[in-house]
């Protein structure tokens, strides 16, 4: 092969290699890991970058040995949550390794660690966490006053699709007197389907991050506030307490000595937390004078007994004039002005 040809060749595979460089970095560019958090249960990632589907693979490790591994297909951009199998773990040191693949090439990798066992002392303490239908439910203190970032995230699946921050909440120096944070979903939620609620809190002066999440199944819910009834009818007041819209119905359910007189069933407004509306009815007549027992039954779909309120009506007789006293009476008046103009008249003539 001849010099020239030779040079050539090594031109072609140097002009290559830098395309092939370049390429990889522009794709580096496309895809990159803005945050990562982990702890010995789970981690939480934020991709951002152009859309696209893209692999991501997980290692945990500890002491240079490799204990836990995911690998899932992820979509940019947005925010992952990882759960690690439960392992039997101690006390040190723990590592995690992500790295993002596209093409069988490696785009974005991050490394972050943690330490498992209180190395550190803990500037704050998470004394109730609990998410459900409604939200999320948190009690915090601190040994001394602080301040703290919270991160609220709805998880469906593995993926968070709303996460949103409190930021620099203060926290008082007492254990006694936890702070209660109590926050809503934004987002309708499907019956039945389940999600995961998870909070991060971020200590901010000496950069200590603990998380917290459960899952739970969402379900429609709706509570009786208030009743009215008498001897015409009857009325309820329904709150709907989860972000399921609570699609129902009331049942008033009328009886004396324990015979049913009347069953009335009426559908509710849909509800969603928050949203109250009152429901009335009206028997077919007036209550006779006597005592009844009114039940009255809050149900969900499929006739599910979400809320009872049980009541008495005590109906009070109906107080009705005679009507001969009652016309002579009210005929008196006009009597008595008519003989008075009679009086007047004949007292004026003789003048």
């Amino acid at each position: 092969m001849k010099k020239s040809a030779i040079r050539y060749l090594a031109v072609l595979i140097v002009v290559a290699t830098l395309l092939s460089i370049w390429a990889m970095a522009e794709t580096a560019r496309s895809q990159e890991i803005s945050d990562l958090y982990s702890n010995i249960e789970s981690l939480d990632v934020t991709l951002q970058g152009d859309a696209g589907i893209i692999d991501m693979k997980l290692d945990l490790i500890h002491e240079g040995n490799t204990i836990a591994s995911r690998d899932i297909k992820v979509e940019v951009p947005g925010t992952w949550v990882v759960r690690w199998p439960a392992l039997e773990v101690e006390k040190g040191s723990y590592e995690v390794n992500l790295s993002l693949w596209k093409d069988n090439t490696v785009v974005a990798q991050k490394d972050y660690e943690f330490y498992y066992g209180g190395r550190e002392p803990i500037r704050f303490d998470v004394r109730d966490f609990r998410a459900d239908s409604r939200g999320i439910h948190l009690a915090i203190s601190a040994s001394d006053p602080t301040v703290v970032d919270i991160y609220y995230m709805l998880i469906d699946g593995d993926r968070a699709v709303y996460i949103t921050r409190d930021e620099v909440v203060p926290i008082a120096g007492s254990y006694s007197t936890p702070i209660v944070k109590d926050y809503a979903w934004k987002q309708i939620l499907e019956n039945g389907h389940r999600y995961t609620g998870r909070v991060k809190i971020v200590e901010l002066n000496h950069n200590q991050t603990r998380a917290f999440m459960n899952s739970f199944q969402a379900v429609d819910d709706a509570i009786i506030t208030e009743t009215y009834e008498d001897e015409t009818g009857a009325s309820a007041t329904v709150l709907g307490n989860s972000r399921v819209p609570f699609k129902g119905s009331l049942k008033f359910i009328l009886s004396q000595n324990g015979s049913v007189l009347n069953t009335t069933e009426k559908v509710t407004p849909v509800l969603l937390a928050g949203d109250d509306e009152t429901v009335e009815i009206t028997w077919n007549k007036t209550l006779q004078p006597g005592v009844y027992q009114l039940r009255t039954v809050l149900l969900g779909q499929g006739d599910v007994v979400k809320d009872i309120e049980e009541n008495v009506i005590e109906a009070e007789p109906l107080i009705r004039a005679n009507a001969t006293e009652t016309a002579e009476k009210s005929s008196f008046p006009g009597v008595a002005a008519a003989v008075a103009m009679l009086i007047i008249a004949h007292i004026r003539r003789k003048k």
